[in-house]
């Protein structure tokens, strides 16, 4: 006899009380994306690369960025945290999920969902830096330059936004909008 399992629904909203406000829509962001498929492809297109993607975030980026890219490279991925379920940094980044393969000698791009305070980024290249990579550069597609308190140096840049939390396009709050196909400001209601 087959038994049936249900589910109690929570009563409350996982979420606070909000609206989205789109800021950029799904043609901006794959005309800019093709843009910097030719930028990286003018850079790194004859030295084999390893394109690594950051975890959770940068994950459609990457798989629209590296579909563009018509010369070898291989890909990878990495996953780090400095936020957790919160809207702004701990301050303290942990590696999650490290790199399976070598990069000792290879040009290493990082791709990134966004730059906001820079801390991420820097502990990554840091990070990496010590493996011997013949280099380490990052394109991000999205950079808060007005909270960049790390001066992260960014290579590849699609987008400068201003400094409010956005979800869509790989980017969360509280794991939820990552489907969304643009990137959108979130505003709280009732605050």
């Amino acid at each position: 006899m087959a038994t049936t399992t249900k589910f109690r629904l929570n009563p409350e909203p996982p979420l606070p009380s909000h609206r989205l406000e789109p800021l950029l829509d799904e043609e901006e962001i794959r005309n800019r994306i093709a843009e910097l498929a030719r930028e990286v492809k003018k850079s790194l297109g004859e030295k084999d690369p390893i394109i690594v993607c950051v975890l959770k975030g940068a994950f459609m980026f990457v798989a629209d960025l590296t579909r563009q890219l018509d010369f070898p490279f291989s890909i990878d991925f990495l996953r780090a945290s400095s936020y957790g379920n919160s809207v702004v940094t701990s301050g303290e980044v942990r590696l999650e999920l490290d790199l399976q393969q070598s990069i000792s000698n290879r040009h290493v791009l990082i791709v990134e969902d966004i730059v906001d305070t820079g801390l991420t980024v820097k502990y990554l290249q840091a990070n990496l830096e010590t493996r011997n990579p013949a280099s380490v550069s990052v394109c991000t597609l999205l950079h808060k330059p007005a909270n960049n308190v790390k001066l992260a140096p960014i290579d590849y840049c699609g987008f400068e936004i201003p400094n409010h939390f956005v979800v869509g396009y790989g980017l969360d709050w509280q794991g939820y909008y990552r489907n969304l196909p643009y990137i959108a400001q979130v505003h709280e209601i009732g605050n």
